[in-house]
């Protein structure tokens, strides 16, 4: 959906109607520029004469502008989920996922977590990973929500990468559990151009993660039993 919009401004007399022309327009422009989306902007200009002709003669002059402003551009999201059994009792695997810290032990392209000391349900979070023939570095403030003890933890990014999730526990017996991963995420700009590359890349990378979590949560159990 686009709409043109063409602004006429006029001047008077000979030779300076073509400064006249231009110093109106400009200001137009760094009044009302930016308010239209950048790669939306056209802007044509002609001083002309009111018969059309471009002689400095012209005993006035206008100028036009055409400004073409276009809906914003929607940014694409994405949604990954991954599961897997542990052999751990879904208590252990609750509690070691709650351990926010802990995860860039496991989760490959988490390089760092650090909780706020005077506000502990808020966390940030670095992300550095080699993909797509480019070293990929973000980072974000989240907010864990209020979690169900043994069932679910989820959060949402505040600020950074715009990015939510859950994990969710479901017993399979005494001493194993199925924990399904959600990861939802905007795609960054400089990772559209491999958006539909992206999602089975991530979703690869998930499944490593909990791959290695497993035994993680594995080691965490067996030392609490010593």
């Amino acid at each position: 959906m686009s709409a043109t919009i063409t602004v006429t401004f006029p001047t008077t007399t000979t030779s300076s109607a073509s400064s006249t022309c231009t110093s109106a327009s400009s200001i137009f422009l760094k009044k009302y520029k930016p308010l239209l989306h950048p790669s939306s902007f056209i802007g044509t200009f002609s001083t002309k004469s009111c018969n059309g002709s471009l002689s400095r003669r012209s005993s006035s002059c206008f100028r036009r502008i055409k400004l073409k402003q276009t809906s914003p551009i929607v940014m694409e999201w994405q949604d990954c989920t991954v599961k897997m059994e542990i052999d751990v009792p879904i208590s252990v695997a609750y509690q070691c996922y709650s351990d926010r810290e802990a995860i860039p032990q496991w989760m490959p392209f988490i390089s760092s977590v650090k909780i706020l000391v005077d506000k502990p349900d808020l966390s940030r979070w670095s992300l550095k990973y080699n993909a797509f023939g480019r070293d990929i570095e973000f980072s974000w403030l989240a907010r864990n929500m209020q979690p169900t003890l043994n069932q679910k933890i989820h959060w949402r990014s505040l600020e950074g990468l715009p990015n939510k999730g859950a994990v969710r526990f479901f017993p399979k017996g005494a001493s194993s559990c199925l924990v399904e991963l959600t990861v939802s995420y905007e795609v960054p700009p400089i990772l559209i151009p491999v958006a539909s590359a992206l999602k089975p890349f991530l979703e690869g990378l998930l499944l490593n993660g909990l791959e290695r979590f497993a035994r993680f949560a594995k080691t965490t159990s067996a030392d609490a039993t010593t």
